[in-house]
């Protein structure tokens, strides 16, 4: 046995001598040693928690940093975007359209429809209408027509082939697909050939090459008289806005049909009654290209169509989508104007002195076919998460929505610290009469239910507060009526540390109390206090969505995790557009399931049994 430890003395000994080992000196053996140090190791020793740590600040630095890239337009709203699934696939036509050649492409509200010069119908983006009708779903009758032209409208579209027979498919709810009785004569007889099909928001129009013009769908929504006497057969161009039509006819003047009805697009202008070549509109408005090349337009102007800028060369076709307006100019050149929100005015570079052949537009996309049989697309590809049921943007919504959620979260948090810490520190360092104050003032605001409490406050406040003064309202509330529990963690350490020897030296050196209290004994303190602060963030962030869900919190239209959850609290949603809230819901229980497992992991690195102490 003795043999046995002269040689592992000896072993130790040339081990030392070969390979000195630095000696620490005292600091830095304290520092190492230092309770600090040890609740940082004994933190970062449990997997759990570290990776806990890291996704909240994952998420924390992404609703924080994200809304100063992604815009928020709280006045949002757009009836032809509601509740599309999410995905970028609006703009991603089928390469067999492309290989076979494109023979006309027409621009639906989330979904567009092409036909190939084999006569091939294609269909992409967001073509379902309801969860039972999609319109990718093509009729066996026009996948086996030889197709020439196609029409998308908001919830049906038509196509028509050599022949001259009419298809349509999609919702026929209020007659969209049952077509006028001469049109479903001429599918058998084939005695008018077709020149032109178009379709909008729950109506559509055919243009025969006789020149004779054929209107039908919801006749509550548009008026379709018009002079058919005087037009018919003189018919060459027309278009169609949301709820009303417009004919051109030979002798180069435009009428409007439905005249007697009230439309955004009212009486005609003399400057579009006479030398007019085609027609193009959008949602509300209506352009007329004349054959000078200048351009009149009149209707509602919601997005700045009316703003047509400066031309290069003439104007050759012009079309229009929901509120934008596309043209191609003689010498190539496509130039573009009005909403721009979705990139559908900017016409990308590539195009600049390509040779173009065909210009496709509508709803927020535009197709441009250059002369090698190239397709070109711009504007909206889609919604990376979706839209709600006002057609939101649920991506930027849950990212303000969480800024606006954690704001309050932490704020009411701060506020609970420093009632909490000043009440407690007091009433535990003084005891005696403060403290029996201190804690029958922190048992009254505990007997406050607080949920009721806001809703109470809330219906009081009505509208008479602004979002931001009702946020701010929030948050206080949060604060104030949260605090008792804090403030009994801080008075009981404060018991057990007023008597230590530090303390009694401190006033030996006659130090004043107020530096006692702060300065020495609560900075002691808080190491224990900080996990129930952790876990009064997450549980502040809970009671804030809460309310919001109830309907007494941050009101629409500014987001809150909790009120976009509450704005899918409907069975229709949950059910079948899955991702109003499961986007949200997902990274709220995330980012609250990473601060009750950040406390707990606080909680045992600073409890010394852990810690083999």
């Amino acid at each position: 046995m003795e043999n046995n430890k002269k040689e592992f003395f000896l072993v130790r000994w040339i081990r030392r001598l070969i390979f000195p080992q630095k000696e620490l000196d005292i600091y830095t053996e304290e520092q190492m040693q230092s309770p600090m140090r040890l609740v940082v190791k004994n933190y970062f020793s449990k997997p759990m928690s570290v990776i806990s740590l890291i996704v909240f600040i994952i998420i924390a630095l992404f609703v924080f940093i994200a809304p100063h890239f992604v815009y928020l337009d709280l006045g949002e709203q757009d009836s032809t975007l509601v509740n599309i699934a999410p995905g970028y696939n609006m703009l991603k036509y089928p390469k067999a359209l492309e290989q076979n050649g494109v023979q006309d492409i027409s621009v639906g509200n989330n979904y567009s429809i092409g036909v190939d010069k084999e006569g091939h119908v294609y269909v992409w983006g967001k073509s379902k209408v309801t969860k039972i009708i999609d319109l990718s779903k093509l009729p066996n009758d026009v996948q086996k027509a030889d197709i020439v032209g196609v029409a998308a409208g908001a919830d049906h579209a038509l196509a028509y082939d050599k022949r001259g027979t009419i298809y349509a498919w999609g919702s026929d709810r209020l007659n969209q697909c049952t077509l006028p009785k001469e049109l479903q004569q001429n599918n058998l007889s084939h005695t008018m050939k077709i020149a032109k099909i178009a379709a909008s928001n729950q109506f559509s129009g055919v243009m025969t090459e006789d020149g004779r013009f054929f209107v039908w769908g919801n006749s509550n929504f548009v008026d379709f008289s018009y002079n058919a006497e005087e037009y018919d057969g003189h018919v060459v161009d027309f278009a169609l806005t949301n709820n009303s039509f417009v004919l051109l006819l030979d002798d180069g003047r435009v009428v409007r049909g439905g005249e007697h009805a009230s439309t955004t697009v009212q009486k005609v202008p003399e400057a579009a009654e006479k030398g007019v070549v085609a027609l193009a509109s959008t949602t509300n408005s209506v352009a007329a290209l004349k054959d000078d090349g200048s351009i009149v337009m009149w209707g509602a102007y919601t997005k700045n169509e009316n703003k047509i800028p400066k031309f290069s060369s003439k104007v050759v076709k012009l079309v229009g989508g929901r509120y934008h307006y596309t043209a191609l100019l003689e010498d190539g050149t496509v130039v573009g104007w009005g909403d721009n929100k979705y990139k559908q005015t900017t016409v990308p570079e590539k195009l600049q002195g390509a040779e173009i052949t065909a210009l496709y537009a509508g709803s927020f996309q535009n197709y441009a076919v250059t002369a090698d049989g190239n397709v070109t697309t711009w504007g909206l590809k889609g919604f990376p998460l979706g839209t709600d049921n006002l057609g939101r943007n649920v991506y930027s919504r849950l990212v303000n929505g969480g800024k606006m959620t954690m704001t309050i979260g932490a704020l009411s948090v701060v506020i609970e610290i420093i009632i909490g810490v000043i009440l407690g520190g007091i009433a535990g360092y003084f005891g005696g009469v403060v403290d029996m104050v201190v804690m029958r003032i922190a048992e009254v605001v505990s007997s406050m239910p607080f949920i009721p409490f806001a809703m109470i406050l809330s219906a009081v406040m009505g509208t008479k507060v602004s979002i931001e003064q009702r946020m701010y309202i929030i948050m206080v509330i949060l604060g104030i009526l949260s605090w008792p529990g804090l403030c009994r963690l801080v008075r009981a350490q404060m018991f057990s540390q007023r008597e230590m020897e530090y303390v009694v030296a401190a006033k030996a050196l006659g130090v004043k109390e107020s530096k006692i209290i702060f300065s020495h004994i609560i900075p002691n303190v808080m190491s224990v206090c900080l996990v129930t602060i952790t876990l009064a963030f997450g549980t502040a962030m809970l009671t804030e969505s809460t309310l919001s869900y109830l309907g007494f919190g941050v009101p629409l239209p500014t987001p809150t995790w909790g009120n976009m959850l509450t704005n899918a609290n409907n069975s229709i949603i949950i059910q079948n557009y899955w991702w109003n809230w499961v986007f949200v819901g997902t990274i709220f229980g995330v980012a609250c399931i990473c601060i009750n497992l950040i406390g707990d992991g606080l909680r045992d690195a600073l409890d010394p049994k852990t810690s083999g102490r």
